[in-house]
């Protein structure tokens, strides 16, 4: 995901973006633990494009909020 990609989202299409990233996660983090997870760098992917959509969220809310 890229940054620009998510500042032309509205909040209510961040949000369910950011509701599917963190389905994936658990998913991810569930098929580790059950050693049945092949790429692990795919966790360490998600949890930055999670990070990335709170950030660009809290971007949107500031900017509201003046």
């Amino acid at each position: 995901m890229n940054a620009q990609e998510l500042r032309n989202k509205t909040p209510d299409q961040l949000r369910e973006d950011l509701v599917n990233l963190k389905k994936e996660a658990f998913n991810l983090r569930f098929q580790q633990a059950t050693g049945q997870l092949e790429t692990t760098a795919r966790i360490r992917t998600v949890k930055r494009d999670v990070a990335r959509v709170l950030t660009i969220l809290n971007e949107k809310a500031k900017e509201a909020a003046e």
